[in-house]
Order: C-alpha cells, then sequence, then structure tokens
C-alpha cells in the first residue's frame, strides 16, 4: 500500500493500531471459510470519529475498505480485495449503557456475543442471537450477517433484536438508524441494515434488545437408530403445535466426532440424535416436555433422555455449539455450508446429501437448526489435494441446487460473501439484483466499501453461465418430495 497513505492512517489511529508488514497481513487474509487474500493494511479504530477519519481517507483516495470483526465469518465476507484497507472494529469492544427498565443495550461493534448475556444475566436478561462461535463473535459481525444461532428458532436472529445502528458511510459521514423504541415513523433502515455483510456503512454503536430469562428450561436429547426417522421427528414436532427454543440435529458421524473432543455424554452407536430446549413458564415447559417426547417416540426413537440437571444441559450444547471445532481434530479443511430449506423438506435433503458425498467420495457431517430448516453440511477435504478442493466446491454447489429446487435459499445466517455471490443469479433475477444494486449504491455508490460481496454486477450476472447441476429428487421411505 501507497506509504502516504499508511502514515495518514497512523496519525487518525496512532503508530501501533496500522499494521503493514507481510508477516502480519497474513494473519488477516482468511476468515473461517475457505478464500484467502492479502490486504493492504490492517487498521484497528477505537471509536467513531476514527472509523469516520479512516473511511473519508480511503474514499479520498478510492481505496476500498472491508470491515471486519472477529474473522469468524464463513463466507468470505471479511476477505479483502487486493489493497484494501481492513479496518477491524474488534478493539471497539464496550458496552456503553445497560438500561433494564427499558429492556435495551448500547454496545459498540467489537462486544463479543456471549459477554452480552453475561453482563445482563445478574439483572435475569440475556441476549437471545446465540451464533454457536457466540464466545467469540462480535455483534458488529452478527448484525453484518444476520446471524442466528440455536435458540432463534423461538425469538428470531439478529435482525429481531437489534432497534438501532450508528453507522459511518464510505465517504465518513455518521448516520443514525432507529433507536431504543420499539418502532419508529419512515423506512426501516435499520433492518434494512441488518445483513448488509459491510457492504452499506460500518456499524459504531448498535441498540440490541435485552430478552427476560425464561422461569424454566428443559433440555432433552432424543436418540436414533435412522437419521430419517430424527428427520422424521423434526416434521412431527412442528405438525404438533409445540415450538421449541431450539431443535437442532447431529448425524452419527458428527456426533462422534463431537464426542471424542467434548465427552458431552452423546450415544456413540446412534445414527443421529436430536436435541430439543424448551422454555417458559414451568408448567408450560413440563406439558410441552412430555408432548415432544410422545412425538419423539412415536417416530422411532429409541431413548429421549432428559438433562438432570443445568451442568449436565450446559455439556449436552458445549458439544453442539463446539461441533466445527470439533472436525479440525481428524479433518485438515472443511467446507461449511448454510442452506435453507422448508421444515417438512428434512428427510428429503439428507437423503440427497448422502447422494452427493458418495457422488464425490468425501466425507458430509451434518449438524443444523433443524427446526427452521437452516443446513450447515460440513463437507471434509485435504486442502493440498487440488482435486478435492475442486470437489467440495462441487459438492455445495449440488447442495445448493437441491435446497433452491425445494424453494429454499443459499444462505440462512452465514451470508453471501464472496463465497456464494455466484450462486445469486441463481436465486434472484437480473432484474431484482439490477435493484438490490441500486438500493446500494445510494449508500455506497462507488462499491468502495467491502466491494464484490453479496450482490454480483449486472456484467457478472450475463457472464455466470450454465444451469446449476441438477437436484435428483426421489420419493424417501415411499413419500413424494
Amino acid at each position: 500500500m501507497n506509504a502516504s497513505v499508511v502514515r495518514q492512517l497512523r496519525k487518525i489511529v496512532g503508530h501501533e493500531t496500522v499494521l503493514d508488514r507481510p508477516e502480519d497481513l497474513a494473519l488477516y487474509e482468511y476468515d473461517a471459510g475457505v478464500d484467502k487474500s492479502r490486504p493492504g493494511a490492517v487498521v484497528f479504530a477505537h471509536n467513531t470519529e476514527q472509523v469516520s477519519k479512516v473511511m473519508r481517507l480511503a474514499h479520498e483516495n478510492k481505496i476500498p475498505v472491508v470491515p471486519r470483526g472477529a474473522g469468524t465469518g464463513l463466507s468470505g465476507g471479511a476477505i479483502a480485495a487486493k489493497d484494501a484497507i481492513v479496518l477491524s472494529t474488534a478493539r471497539m469492544n464496550r458496552i456503553l449503557e445497560v438500561d433494564i427498565p427499558n429492556q435495551r443495550a448500547i454496545v459498540q461493534p467489537g462486544v463479543v456475543n456471549l459477554e452480552m448475556s453475561n453482563a445482563v444475566v445478574k439483572y435475569g436478561y440475556y441476549y437471545a442471537p446465540d451464533p454457536s462461535s457466540q464466545k467469540a463473535c462480535t455483534i458488529g459481525g452478527n448484525v453484518a450477517e444476520n446471524s442466528g444461532g440455536p435458540h432463534t428458532l423461538a425469538l428470531g436472529v439478529t435482525v429481531n433484536h437489534v432497534t438501532g445502528i450508528e453507522a459511518v458511510l464510505p465517504d465518513g459521514r455518521i448516520i443514525e438508524l432507529g433507536g431504543k423504541t420499539q418502532d419508529c415513523c419512515g423506512l426501516d433502515l435499520t433492518g434494512f441494515f441488518v445483513g448488509s455483510e459491510g457492504t452499506l456503512g460500518v456499524a459504531t454503536k448498535i441498540t440490541v434488545r435485552l430478552t427476560k430469562l425464561p422461569e424454566a428450561v428443559t433440555t432433552l436429547l432424543a436418540i436414533y437408530n435412522s437419521i430419517q426417522d430424527a428427520a422424521n421427528t423434526v416434521v412431527a414436532i412442528t405438525q404438533s403445535g409445540v415450538t421449541p427454543a431450539a431443535l437442532e440435529m447431529l448425524d452419527g458421524w458428527l456426533l462422534r466426532a463431537v464426542e471424542a473432543a467434548v465427552h458431552a455424554g452423546y450415544p456413540l452407536d446412534s445414527a443421529a440424535v436430536l436435541l430439543i430446549e424448551l422454555e417458559g413458564m414451568k408448567e408450560a415447559v413440563e406439558e410441552q416436555a412430555e408432548t415432544v417426547k410422545a412425538v419423539c417416540m412415536a417416530q422411532k426413537a429409541r431413548e429421549v433422555r432428559r438433562a438432570k440437571d443445568e451442568a449436565e444441559r450446559q455439556l449436552l450444547w458445549l458439544g453442539r455449539k463446539t461441533a466445527f471445532g470439533a472436525i479440525g481434530r481428524i479433518s485438515s479443511s472443511y467446507y461449511t455450508q448454510d442452506g435453507v430449506i422448508p421444515r417438512t423438506k428434512v428427510p428429503a435433503t439428507l437423503a440427497e446429501i448422502e447422494r452427493i458425498s458418495q457422488k464425490y467420495n468425501l466425507q458430509i457431517g451434518n449438524v443444523f437448526h433443524a427446526g427452521d430448516g437452516n443446513l450447515h453440511p460440513l463437507i471434509l477435504f485435504d486442502g493440498r489435494d487440488p482435486q478435492q478442493r475442486e470437489d467440495s466446491r462441487s459438492a455445495a454447489k449440488e447442495i445448493m441446487s437441491f435446497c433452491l429446487s425445494l424453494g429454499g435459499s443459499i444462505t440462512g445466517e452465514h451470508g453471501v460473501g464472496r463465497e456464494k455471490i455466484n450462486l445469486m443469479p441463481y436465486m434472484f433475477s437480473e432484474d431484482d439484483l439490477e435493484i438490490m444494486v441500486r438500493v446500494r449504491n445510494v449508500f455506497n455508490p462507488e462499491s468502495l466499501l467491502n466491494p464484490q460481496k453479496v450482490i454480483p454486477e449486472t456484467r457478472m450476472c450475463r457472464e455466470i453461465t450454465g444451469p446449476l447441476p441438477k437436484a435428483k429428487v426421489e420419493p424417501v421411505d415411499g413419500v413424494p418430495v
């Protein structure tokens, strides 16, 4: 990067908070996905004023800027364009205000997700969105990706818990969207900003909704000898009228990998488990637990265990939330997907993923938010083998094809980023994407902020030729898909 620009950046944020040596930049050339690209410089901002000055300097010099939180993203959203400035908000990590009477908190974007809940648990509240990476991921990144998590089935994802945002635009202007109130007049620009993946502005303050801790919580572990029986149970629970706080599935291969790493108490001889959590008033939870247990047993569950205390409950969830990390003990590389399907299509989709696994001779483990149909197949491959790397991408594309064929989506919470930008034309028409580009250009007209992410340009759409691999949709257990 131009030495003059680096000097000016250091004047803004301080000498020690600008990185430009190759060995330092190498640490910021990737996120938790599979792509890499080295930035020109990394800048650590401490407040809104510094972010504004950095953005103004970059705008004047036509330098791309890529906002970055903890780097736990899985779609390449924080991967820099060549010679771009990576603007890290990780050191903007203060909880600025806790307003219990109004059930609100105001935080900087670098606040770690779990720390928000830990800060208010003494008042009897928590912050509901809980990505599996919540011990590391930041609320700013959660806002960018509209993150979810296991416990958002009943209460919704990040957009449902953010009521206000202070943001810096690409030219350095500071704007305020929403606030502490439940609803604001005019267009819902707060909701529009959440999930925009850093292409509209850099969030510098975030007002979040706090949720009262439930009176009672119980966790069930339903154990199956067949993954299809577990998948059928997801459909049956949905039809029963009970909406759990969380409904997660792990297949047998993946739960054994997790058990070896965490010792959470998952049965090693099972084909799949469902982790089901219910919360609310004590009497209602007890009634729902009996209903859910009966549904599971009717769908051929081998056993339904109930966590006997809080320690056992936390251990079961530790296994689920460290599932991705557990795979690192087995495979040098894995490719995490994030497709969405209607919940009733879970059995068919798992059968299709198994077919794709066999086709490419790649192990695919399944752990996902079964309750809302948000799949996270983990495709294992050897990153040193070019053919396996290519096959993993082909397998991922086929999985996404199947999700789209069922009326689903290419992402539920990990975002589009750069990883799935070439799949957007298969989900949206050229006119749809043109409108998205026009709206983005109101905030980011020169596409200097997180360029080449989320929305492909019209030219790119026309260059993407050929259909997605045709999904093979067959009956499952005699039931048409």
